[in-house]
Order: structure tokens, then sequence, then C-alpha cells
């Protein structure tokens, strides 16, 4: 990995995740963000994000940032306008979804089930639960049912503040688990599992055939493993200063962390090729 450098081809596509990357430790949006995107846009470069979060609680960030291209929810089983208009999804098999849903609870975590109009929770005083239905400005919908066949769904997620085994319960999916669902943590306290084309490589390959422009001109920036399967399909690709050392092992370049403005410094660096701008002062 280099620290700076200027890039030969001129990124054309930036695509951004969301939580540890956009967002600080506080999950606000870090200071010199929505700036770096405008110098972006001036630039000619366009810019969307890929997030594990559904559309609803990223789309106050999406109008923040002036986002004008389609972006990927539910680490891409969604894909939707600015707008919050659904373009496509893909949701997950009902036997794979039953399979998976059960192993969950077997495993001991708790269970939320994601559709593209509700989110379902097997334990509605949880951890985490209470600061998504803040994020999302609604309360969740009780999981009254483990039948997955009555749920058109996008995406199961295993939660535990038992970071190890939701850790060890990813590597065992992903050694084991079927090849027609995708398995990865978007945060130690989350599994997120999905269609097995419901993943951020696919993201970028999907987004590369509907705005037109090849993949060599896109670079993208995360800091979790969700995040190396979008570097894998991009011809630019930026870890977070936060990410694991095995996360920026996979990535071309490595900015400054979430809480020292990594974001605006990879794009003046690694993308804009230019000396970072100032940010304004709190």
């Amino acid at each position: 990995m280099s620290n700076s450098q200027p890039l030969q081809n001129p990124v054309a596509l930036v695509i951004s995740d969301v939580d540890g990357t956009l967002l600080d430790e506080n999950k606000q949006l870090t200071r010199g963000a929505p700036a770096a995107v405008q110098r972006l846009y001036a630039a000619g470069t366009r810019f969307t994000i890929a997030s594990a979060r559904p559309p609803r609680m990223v789309h106050g960030l999406v109008l923040k940032l002036e986002v004008r291209e389609p972006f990927a929810c539910f680490n891409g089983a969604l894909y939707v306008r600015p707008d919050l208009t659904v373009m496509h999804e893909l949701p997950m098999s009902p036997t794979d979804a039953q399979t998976l849903a059960d192993q969950i609870v077997q495993d001991g975590f708790d269970l939320w089930v994601w559709t593209d109009t509700d989110w379902y929770v097997s334990n509605p005083t949880g951890p985490h639960v209470a600061h998504h239905e803040e994020q999302m400005g609604r309360k969740a919908t009780p999981l009254t049912t483990r039948d997955m066949s009555q749920f058109k769904v996008l995406k199961l997620v295993g939660v535990s503040d038992n970071h190890e085994a939701l850790a060890q319960a990813e590597a065992e999916l992903k050694e084991h688990g079927s090849p027609s669902i995708s398995a990865t943590r978007s945060s130690p306290y989350y599994l997120d599992i999905t269609d097995a084309k419901a993943n951020k490589g696919e993201v970028v390959l999907t987004l590369s055939q509907m705005l037109h422009i090849p993949t060599g001109r896109i670079a993208t920036i995360g800091d979790m493993t969700t995040d190396t399967l979008m570097f894998h399909q991009s011809g630019v690709s930026i870890a977070m200063g936060n990410a694991t050392d095995d996360v920026k092992a996979q990535a071309k370049y490595a900015t400054r962390s979430n809480e020292e403005d990594g974001f605006a410094y990879a794009m003046d660096h690694f993308v804009l090729g230019v000396a970072a701008q100032p940010t304004a002062a709190d």
C-alpha cells in the first residue's frame, strides 16, 4: 500500500461504505465528508454509497451528501434511487432463509429479519435494537413466527455482543454454508446474511453496468470484511485507518481513521490526487 500518490487513470465513480467510513464512532457524518463529495462532483467524479443499512437509515445521509446516483442497501439486496424509488431487489430463497434463521437462533444470537417493507426482531429489548429504532425513527416489529415463508427476506442478521462467537459463526458459514448465500459481519456485533449475489463485490459490478462505468475507473472505500469484496472488483481500493490489518492488506491504499476525517483525506489524496483541503472549524 502507498501513502499518497496521484492516480494515473481518473476515477469516474466512488462507492463508499457508510459505518466506520463516512460516519464516526458516534454514528455522525465526519466533518469533511460533505465538502469532499462536492470536490468529487466538481472534478466530474460521481459518488454513491453501499451499505448494510436499509434505505430509511441512509436517506438523511444521501440528502446531506447530495447523492445523485442509485445506491445499494442490505449489501446489494436492494438498489434504490435517491428519492427511495426501488430499482432492483434480490431476496433470499425461502429455503435458505429458513435454514439460516434457524441456525442463527440455535447459535444463541438474536434474529433480525429485513424485508422490503419492515424490520422484525426476535428480541425487542435486545442489544442494538434501541439504537436502530432511533436511527430508523420507528419501532421494530416483534418477530412472532420463525416461519420465513411468511416474508420476502432481503437480509437476515445474527446479533450478539459476543463478538468472538459471531466471528466463529461467520467463519463456519463461509466454510460450510450454502454457496447460494453470503455471510459477512458488517460490524463486530452484526452477522449479515443475504443471497450470494447480494454482496458488495456484486454492488461494484452492478453499478458498473447501471452507470456504464468500467470497474477499473471505480474507487471503493471501507473498513470491514464486507468491504474487501468491493475492493477486489474495483480499480482503486482504499481501507480506512480504523480497519483491521487484514482489511488494509486487501486494499491498494490506506487512509486515516474515521475519527481523523479519513474519508475526506482519501478523496483528496487517492482519488483527486490533490493536497488535502482544510475543513471548516466547528
